[in-house]
């Protein structure tokens, strides 16, 4: 049943007009989207009564910091305000981990008022991880509070780039379930490049057109004109009239106030595996992108506010916490007492494990996004600098430093034998002198797209080759002497995740359907040894295999763990901790394992025979 809006509400709304420019992609290599940007601009000047304009994502193909900023001094050539929100461009493949995004246009969130309505924008990921959108728990107590500090009858339009849906967003239930108390009026968004008129949940929702020319070479964009009673919305194609394919009403409400989402997410897998117990598990409060280290007595983790925070491993209370500048999204690693991590603040830290007191920093000329890994008293790490680096644990000093990467750097490093292995958003694998940082090989495969880099997965290596994947959905060894291909294969349809066997006979990878295959380290020919379906779906987050005790563990971006004999591929057991990106567990043995969750839980998992 509608329900009507009070009438002093209706009285202090005045009738005005906006614009929605979205998926604008420019990029260096086509002139065509920042022509069509500037026409659709251009147009809007030219327009009488544009009070604002809302940009809602995807401003750019590969998320650079040159290219956001050429979008700006396009944007400033508005005569009108302009309001920006990140698309999973911004964040996915972003050098700078969103950091440059924010200093760019003011920060990831806008909030402001225009007659009598209230606008919040904020980022719905995936940050550095392909994965589905997400939205973090802080951006959800911070819509929540301002709403509530402007009064629950507030008319709210809440600005987005995904669509806050099952399968676009992993936890759409959490952001619909804690707005709706409040009196949203519309959820405004792009993402798929075509109008669309949809209910999250009962709240509308609505997605418009690319700016991007269509098949006619139009570009476009979206009007709104809010009058007293409705929300009228038209598409606006350049040098043609307006049309109008959607409105919404303010006089009635389209969803109950009281109630609650249509659909959450299942688990009655936990039914199926009881011996699973959660043994402890922190709500952080905090967006996680990376996995846990752990030294003994502790686990240390990275969060999205920048904090690296040590857990007890017995219990998950917190021991101390300390703030780095900038968001943490690479995976810390602790050796010898020491806890070395990188911070989009530009910087790499050295922390004593104990009490968190600062050892040492390195600067970096850009964010600093790679994971480390410690091997010999050596911490090995790459950023968004073009620079890979060698440096003293205990000391802080860089030890060599390789500055001809043409990408930025996300990967975990692999150390084997006299040799440093990494991928970088460059088309690349490299191969450093583990004791001089020089150039041993470079491997690109006839990798063109920088979209198809080998740069999220973690390089393993055994039998003389190295094994990758990468995003065109092959899994290629090399030859680890000369960085040759011996063989690559698409027939498995893997993207970013690969595994290695204890013992060195097996590489374990995720498909994009439901399954975890099994290959054999040796030969020079690809040799398929099992494949387990183990039902998780569509899959495409870039979490690592990682075998224990002769326990294959993995995890997915809907919040999965799940347990593998690692010779047979029988499952052993799944668990779902929540519906968000889990990262590459750590397990501690056979019936014990780690793991960090995008929505921002740490926590241990045991199993108990």
């Amino acid at each position: 049943m509608a329900c009507l809006l009070p009438l002093g509400m209706q009285a202090q709304q005045g009738t005005f007009r906006f614009a929605q420019l979205t998926d604008i992609h420019l990029t260096p290599n086509n002139p065509n989207p920042t022509e069509d940007l500037l026409r659709s601009i251009a147009q809007i000047n030219a327009t009488d009564s544009i009070d604002f304009v809302l940009v809602t994502g995807d401003l750019t193909e590969e998320g650079d910091r040159a290219t956001m900023e050429k979008v700006k001094s396009c944007l400033d050539l508005l005569k009108v305000p302009y309001h920006v929100a990140l698309g999973n461009h911004e964040t996915k493949w972003s050098d700078s981990g969103c950091t440059a995004f924010g200093e760019i246009f003011g920060g990831e969130r806008f909030e402001f008022e225009h007659k009598g309505f209230l606008f919040l924008g904020f980022n719905s990921g995936p940050l550095m991880r392909m994965a589905y959108g997400h939205v973090v728990p802080q951006d959800i107590r911070w819509m929540t509070e301002e709403m509530e500090k402007n009064g629950k009858d507030k008319p709210v339009i809440l600005v987005t780039h995904y669509p806050l849906m099952d399968g676009d967003v992993d936890n759409w239930y959490e952001v619909t379930d804690a707005v709706r108390p409040y009196n949203v009026r519309l959820f405004i968004g792009g993402h798929y490049h075509s109008n669309r008129d949809l209910r999250y949940d009962g709240i509308p929702g609505v997605l418009m057109r690319s700016n991007l020319r269509d098949k006619e070479g139009k570009p476009g964009y979206g009007i709104y004109e809010v009058t007293k009673d409705s929300i009228r919305v038209y598409t606006q194609r350049i040098g043609e009239p307006k049309k109008q394919w959607a409105a919404f009403s303010l006089a009635g409400q389209y969803y109950d106030r009281n109630g609650k989402a249509e659909k959450y997410p299942d688990f009655s897998v936990n039914k199926e595996y009881p011996q699973v117990k959660e043994q402890w598990m922190v709500q952080t409060g905090a967006g996680i992108y990376c996995s846990p280290a752990v030294e003994k007595d502790k686990v240390f983790v990275g969060d999205d506010m920048g904090q690296l925070t040590a857990y007890a491993l017995k219990n998950g209370k917190k021991l101390w916490s300390f703030e780095s500048g900038k968001r943490i999204v690479g995976t810390p690693a602790v050796s010898e007492g020491i806890v070395v991590f990188g911070s989009a603040d530009r910087r790499i830290y050295g922390l004593n494990a104990k009490d968190g007191s600062l050892l040492w920093t390195v600067e970096a000329a850009e964010p600093v996004l790679g994971a480390v890994t410690i091997a010999d008293g050596r911490a090995y790490i790459g950023a968004s600098d073009a620079t890979f680096r060698a440096i003293d644990i205990h000391t802080g000093k860089v030890i060599w430093a390789y500055t001809s990467v043409k990408g930025y750097i996300e990967t975990k490093p692999l150390v084997t034998e006299d040799k440093v292995i990494f991928g970088a958003w460059d088309n690349t694998l490299y191969a450093l002198s583990k004791a001089n940082g020089h150039e041993l090989w470079k491997w690109t495969g006839g990798l063109t797209r920088m979209h198809f880099s080998p740069a999220a997965v973690w390089p393993v290596a055994t039998d003389g080759k190295v094994f990758i994947t990468d995003p065109q959905r092959a899994m290629t060894a090399i030859d680890i002497h000369t960085g040759n291909t011996v063989w690559r294969t698409f027939q498995s349809m893997v993207r970013e995740t690969i595994g290695l066997s204890e013992d060195g006979e097996r590489i374990y990878s995720k498909t994009m359907n439901d399954s975890i295959v099994c290959y054999a380290a040796q030969g020079d020919t690809p040799r398929e040894l099992w494949a387990t379906n183990v039902g998780f779906g569509y899959e495409h987050a870039p979490s690592m295999q990682v075998e224990k005790e002769g326990v294959m563990f993995g995890s997915t971006k809907e919040g999965l763990i799940f347990a593998l004999e690692g010779k047979t591929g029988k499952v052993l057991w799944k668990h779902k901790i929540g519906n968000s990106l889990i990262s590459t567990v750590v397990p501690l043995n056979g019936h014990e394992v780690l793991f960090t969750a995008t929505s921002g839980e740490v926590g241990l998992l045991r199993i108990k025979n």
